[in-house]
């Protein structure tokens, strides 16, 4: 009787060995899976996965014919006519000249998405909308608003970036408060892709933005279908953070994103919709 109870006790002290080594195991591993988490959820986006645009940014009446303060960035100008500027790459510069805006609704942008269908979502390992279009604080602790030509989509730093909609390459860059830069040209739209790593080079007789560590090379004059990879999230230019300053145009005018973005996003939930009943 006295052996077996000893054979007892011990089972009971290996079976209690055992479950102190799974606590432990587990302990650890939650410990390990909390320290790696991101301080933000990532989402993949994809052509049926957008996540939810913001609401497009609302312009205060008669905010773009106000005199701008002294040092601060002009006022913009709403118009419906096309702008006799140049590709004026702008995030939104504190001392840029006026830039034009587009005059056109969500629901005149919205008629146009016959033009982009199967346009993509410009952002690999997206975590939020931040800055949207429109007047915002100035980033650089100034005491005045300025205009912001664009909207800022944060990501980790090095996630792809994806062409919106297949198009030409008209300008790569990497001299502007924009940083490191890509311009497609598509019908009557400009898409604008900012802050990106790498830098622009030429050489036989071509100009090109070059991430060598992430195997992206941009051409002026290459053709890009929608959803190829355009370059990575960085920090160049004038930025706080790593996030992708997108800019688009229509007929050489700014457009709010968050409009572009919307149509998608409806369209995409229709079509669910559709699947489901």
């Amino acid at each position: 009787m006295k052996k077996r109870a000893v054979g007892f006790g011990k089972v009971l002290i290996a079976v209690g060995a055992s479950l102190s080594v799974l606590v432990v195991v587990e302990t650890y591993q939650t410990v390990v899976s909390a320290r790696s988490a991101p301080a933000q959820a990532i989402i993949q986006p994809s052509s049926a996965n957008i996540p939810e645009p913001p609401t497009a940014s609302t312009i205060p009446e008669g905010s773009l014919s106000a005199t701008p303060r002294q040092g601060a960035q002009a006022a913009p100008t709403l118009t419906a006519q096309a702008s006799p500027n140049s590709l004026a790459i702008s995030a939104g510069e504190p001392d840029a000249s006026a830039q034009d805006l587009s005059g056109m609704s969500a629901n005149q942008i919205a008629a146009t998405r016959s033009q982009w269908a199967g346009a993509s979502f410009p952002l690999e390992q997206f975590q939020a909308y931040t800055s949207p279009f429109g007047y915002r604080r100035s980033i650089d602790g100034y005491n005045f608003n300025e205009f912001h030509y664009g909207l800022d989509l944060a990501a980790p730093q090095g996630s792809y970036i994806r062409n919106w909609w297949g198009g030409t390459v008209v300008e790569v860059s990497d001299d502007s408060n924009c940083g490191t830069s890509v311009v497609v040209e598509s019908g009557d739209w400009l898409s604008i892709f900012c802050h990106m790593e790498g830098l622009v080079e030429s050489a036989n007789g071509e100009r090109y933005m070059i991430d060598r560590a992430g195997g992206v090379r941009i051409v002026e004059g290459q053709e890009l279908p929608a959803g190829q990879r355009v370059g990575r999230v960085g920090m160049t230019g004038r930025t706080t953070g790593p996030h992708l300053h997108w800019g688009l145009k229509f007929q050489n005018n700014w457009v709010d994103p968050a409009l572009v973005l919307r149509a998608m996003y409806d369209d995409q939930r229709s079509a669910s919709s559709q699947i489901v009943n």
